[in-house]
């Protein structure tokens, strides 16, 4: 039991990466972009043959999956930001034909990574600890790096032109804000973040798959508002950017907890999906409920005087 919850706090981190991606669409866009699923299993794909087809260094592997992600989310962009096609519509236009490219890409439905040296084997090795181990270290140090960057960047001038894009965007319109320019620039480095994750994970598991990103965009979005519930829990609500980011990361890892909990439970794994649309919904559902139950209380007390 120990053992699956250590693996699951390390996928948990490794998956927190993606998330922070699916936290900037979702959260500051309001957007659920579906490209996610399919970004995810490019950077993996990308990185798997870059590792075992070329031969490349693994951090150069990661890098390539990155930049596979970006170039997906930046024809998401362009979908929807030249063609006026809707965000959702985009996503889905890009996840479906990003199917097709990663068997392309792969030429077969799987590649795996067995005897290739990765970054997790390399510190594994140098450290002279567990895989585990070493994907929970790498995990921690990315997400960690991930989040500065990412509150560093929100705090630059075009970082908070796309905070406010998402905030009011006829308002950034009349400020002279390019929203298309912004929303481009949001939904590439939101799928640099997935295809980050999804060779990360490649590497972690030893393998990539055409399929390893299905139901990512669930599993983002479960974590994200997971996070936000703990955090409304959290004396002081953490409401500041930094801990937002950081409680998706959080999130993600008590996502993972909790199927690893359940499947040791004797769950069926082919039940996973379900169990993932019964999280998501509970974690909408359940703040929602609070706080009416709460208004109807301040209403009461209200009324007594």
């Amino acid at each position: 039991m120990a053992l699956a919850l250590a693996g699951a706090v390390s996928q948990g981190i490794l998956w927190g990466i993606m998330v922070l991606g699916v936290f900037i669409t979702f959260r500051m866009l309001d957007i659920a972009d579906l490209t996610v699923d399919g970004s995810f299993a490019l950077g993996g794909c990308v990185a798997a043959v870059a590792s075992v087809n070329m031969g490349l260094d693994p951090l150069v592997a990661i890098l390539l999956g990155t930049l596979a992600g970006i170039v997906a989310g930046a024809v998401t962009g362009l979908l929807h930001t030249l063609f006026d096609i809707p965000a959702i519509l985009a996503g889905i236009l890009t996840q479906i034909s990003l199917w097709s490219i990663n068997l392309r890409v792969m030429g077969k439905s799987n590649t795996p990574l067995l005897g290739v040296d990765t970054v997790f084997t390399r510190v594994s090795k140098a450290l002279g600890i567990s895989q585990s181990m070493a994907s929970l270290l790498i995990g921690l140090v990315i997400a960690v790096l991930c989040i500065v960057l990412l509150y560093w960047f929100f705090g630059t001038e075009i970082g908070s032109a796309l905070r406010a894009t998402g905030q009011n965007e006829d308002m950034c319109r009349a400020l002279g804000i390019d929203v298309r320019v912004t929303k481009l620039i949001a939904l590439s480095l939101s799928n640099g973040l997935v295809g980050l994750s999804g060779a990360l994970v490649c590497q972690s598991q030893k393998y990539a798959d055409i399929n390893m990103g299905t139901g990512a965009i669930v599993i983002g979005l479960a974590a994200i508002v997971i996070g936000e519930v703990l955090g409304r829990l959290t004396p002081g609500k953490l409401q500041a950017f930094g801990s937002r980011l950081t409680s998706a990361v959080v999130g993600s890892v008590i996502y993972f907890i909790i199927r690893a909990v359940v499947l040791q439970m004797g769950m069926d794994a082919n039940d996973m999906k379900l169990l993932s649309a019964i999280i998501v919904a509970l974690a909408l559902v359940i703040p929602v409920i609070v706080e009416r139950s709460q208004a109807r209380r301040a209403y009461s007390k209200g009324g007594e005087r």
